[in-house]
C-alpha cells in the first residue's frame, strides 16, 4: 500500500526570491524577524489553532475606517434602518474571506503562491502580485493618512503645535511603528494581536456609551426618488463591500497551521475575526450620524463625549489604523515578492512602507479632500476586488482546497502551473471581463460608468463583478485543457522524500496532495 508522503524542509524546493537562511534558522518566533517568504512552510513549522486567527482578524479590523463608513450611509441619503442594512450585508463578504483562508493550511504558502494556480505563473504577476501590491499600497496609504490626521486633532488639543515640519514627524514616526511589525511577522503579530484587541475594543465600547446616549433614534433621512434611493442603497453596499473584498491575503494568516486543520474551523474565525468589528463599529458609525456632523468626526466627536474621551478617541483611531496597517504591509510584502523581485519578505516590507509614507503626506497635506478621495477610491476597488476573490473563492471549490505546493514553487516553462506561455486562459479571460463589466457599472463621486449612468446611478459593480467572475471562470476552468480532460489534469500521487528540487526535476504535471491524505500520511510516518 503505497500512502502520501509531504515533502520535509530539505525536500521542498526554494523558489524564486525565498531567502537560503529560511532553511535553518527557525522561522516563527515571536520577537525575531521572520525569515519565511512566499516559499512553502515546510510541515516541521506548522504549528498554532484556528481559534488564534479571531484575534488576527479583529486586532486589524477594530478600526475607526468602518464608524465612517457607517456615518457615510447616512451622508448618502440613507434611513438609520437602510444604513445598519446594508452595514450588516456588505459584510457578508467576510464569509468570503474565511472560504479563501482555508487555503493556506492547504498550501502551506501565502495567497499570491496559490493564485499561481488560477492566472498561471506569468499571469499571476499581474493579476495576484502587481494587483496585490498596488490594493496593498493603497490601504497602507489610507491607514498612514487616517492616523496622521488623528494625531495632529490628538497633539492640538493637548496644547501642542506641531507646525509644517512637526506633522511630517507625526506622519513618519506612525509610518514606522505599522510596519516595524510587519517586518517582524506572523509570530509578532499573532502574540500583540489579542492586547491591540482588548485595548481597542474598551475604547470602542466607551465609545457606544456616549454614541447610544446621544442617538436621535427619530432621525428621518431627506427623501429621496425611488430610484436615486436604489441608486444610493447599492452605492453604500459597494463601499461597505470594499471593506471585506480587500481581504483576499487570508491564507498568509493561516499557512503557519497543519495541513489536516479543520477548515471549517479556519474559516468560521477568520470570517468571525473581520465580521464582528466591521459591523459593531460601521452600526456605531451609522447611529453617531444622527447626532453628529459626520464630514469630520475627528472633531466633532468631541460634541457627544466627555471632554476627557476626545483625545483617548483619537489615540484609538492612531492605534487602530497602526494595526490594521500591521496586515496589509505583512500582506503587500509577499505580492512584491511574488513580482519576482529577489528581497527578503522584510525587505519589501520596508520598501513598500517607504513608498506608502511619502503618498500618504500628498493625501494628507497636499490632496484638496481626503474624505472624498477616500471614498471615490473604495468604490473603484471593488471592480477589480469583487472578480479577484470570486475567481479565487470558486478556484478552491473546483480544486476541492487541494493544492500542490511543489508544483506552485516551480516557475520554469512547462511547469504544472505554466500553462499557456505563463498564463491561465479561464483566470485570464474571467478578471479581464468581469473588471471591464464591474468598471462599466461603477458610480464614483470621480467617475460615473456609462452602464450606471444608463441606470440612474445604479452601481451594480459589487453585485454584477463577483457573480460574472466567478460564474465565467468555473465555466472556463472545466472546459478548458488540463481540466477538460481528466487524462490531462494532475492527479494524486505520492512524492518521494528525495524527490528532484525544482531546480533540476523534470518539467512534469506534478501531482495535487490531498490534505486529508497527508494528514493520514503523517499519522503512520511521523513520530507521534
Amino acid at each position: 500500500m503505497t500512502t502520501t508522503h509531504v515533502p520535509d524542509a530539505a525536500a521542498e524546493p526554494r523558489p524564486h526570491g525565498a531567502s537560503a537562511s529560511a532553511r535553518v534558522v527557525p522561522s516563527d518566533r515571536v520577537g525575531h524577524i521572520e525569515t519565511h517568504g512566499i516559499e512553502t512552510v515546510p510541515h516541521a513549522d506548522r504549528h498554532g489553532r484556528p481559534s488564534s486567527l479571531f484575534w488576527v482578524w479583529t486586532s486589524a479590523n477594530v478600526v475607526y475606517l468602518y464608524f465612517v463608513l457607517g456615518g457615510g450611509l447616512v451622508l448618502l441619503g440613507l434611513s438609520i434602518w437602510e444604513a445598519l442594512a446594508v452595514t450588516v450585508i456588505g459584510n457578508l463578504w467576510w464569509a468570503v474571506v474565511g472560504w479563501l483562508a482555508i487555503s493556506g493550511p492547504a498550501a502551506g504558502a501565502p495567497s499570491v503562491t496559490i493564485m499561481r494556480a488560477m492566472f498561471g505563473v506569468r499571469g499571476n504577476t499581474v493579476f495576484g502580485a502587481g494587483l496585490g501590491v498596488a490594493i496593498g499600497l493603497f490601504y497602507e496609504i489610507i491607514n498612514i493618512a487616517v492616523a496622521t490626521l488623528a494625531a495632529n486633532a490628538m497633539l492640538a488639543l493637548l496644547g501642542v503645535d506641531l507646525g509644517p515640519a512637526g506633522g511630517w514627524i507625526v506622519l513618519v514616526v506612525i509610518a514606522a511603528v505599522s510596519f516595524v511589525f510587519g517586518v517582524y511577522g506572523h509570530a509578532t503579530i499573532l502574540a500583540l494581536s489579542p492586547y491591540f484587541s482588548a485595548a481597542l475594543a474598551i475604547a470602542f465600547v466607551v465609545l457606544a456609551f456616549s454614541v447610544l446616549g446621544a442617538a436621535d433614534f427619530s432621525y428621518q433621512a431627506a427623501p429621496l426618488p425611488d430610484g436615486e434611493r436604489w441608486a444610493m442603497l447599492l452605492l453604500g453596499y459597494a463601499i461597505i463591500a470594499s471593506g471585506p473584498l480587500s481581504w483576499g491575503t487570508g491564507a498568509d494568516y493561516a499557512r503557519y497551521l497543519p495541513a489536516d486543520v479543520s477548515k471549517a474551523r479556519v474559516a468560521w474565525w477568520t470570517a468571525l475575526g473581520g465580521f464582528l468589528p466591521a459591523v459593531l463599529i460601521g452600526s456605531l458609525g451609522v447611529i453617531a450620524a444622527t447626532a453628529i456632523d459626520m464630514t469630520d468626526p475627528q472633531l466633532t466627536i468631541g460634541e457627544i463625549v466627555p471632554a476627557w474621551f476626545t483625545p483617548i478617541f483619537l489615540a484609538i483611531v492612531v492605534l487602530g489604523s497602526v494595526t490594521n496597517n500591521v496586515l496589509v504591509a505583512y500582506s503587500t510584502g509577499f505580492y512584491a515578492q511574488g513580482l519576482g523581485v529577489r528581497i527578503s519578505r522584510a525587505g519589501t516590507v520596508v520598501i513598500t512602507g517607504i513608498l506608502a509614507t511619502l503618498a500618504a503626506g500628498w493625501f494628507v497635506y497636499v490632496a484638496p479632500s481626503f474624505l472624498d478621495t477616500l471614498n471615490a477610491s473604495l468604490e473603484l476597488s471593488v471592480t477589480v476586488l469583487g472578480p479577484l476573490v470570486a475567481i479565487y473563492a470558486v478556484d478552491i471549490a473546483l480544486r476541492r482546497n487541494r493544492y500542490d505546493a511543489r508544483s506552485l514553487a516551480d516557475l520554469r516553462p512547462g511547469a504544472p502551473f505554466w500553462y499557456t506561455r505563463g498564463w491561465f486562459v479561464p483566470g485570464t479571460i474571467a478578471m479581464v471581463a468581469a473588471t471591464t463589466v464591474s468598471v462599466l457599472m461603477a458610480n464614483t463621486t470621480l467617475y460615473v460608468g456609462p452602464v450606471a449612468a444608463a441606470l440612474g446611478g445604479a452601481d451594480l459593480s459589487a453585485i454584477v463583478g463577483p457573480v460574472l467572475a466567478g460564474a465565467l471562470y468555473a465555466v472556463l476552468w472545466l472546459t478548458t485543457n488540463p481540466y477538460r480532460d481528466r487524462r490531462k489534469r494532475p492527479a494524486a500521487a505520492s512524492i518521494a522524500p528525495t524527490a528532484p528540487t525544482a531546480a533540476t526535476a523534470p518539467a512534469a504535471p506534478a501531482a495535487i496532495i490531498d490534505t486529508d491524505a497527508a494528514a493520514s500520511a503523517r499519522t503512520q510516518e511521523e513520530p507521534v
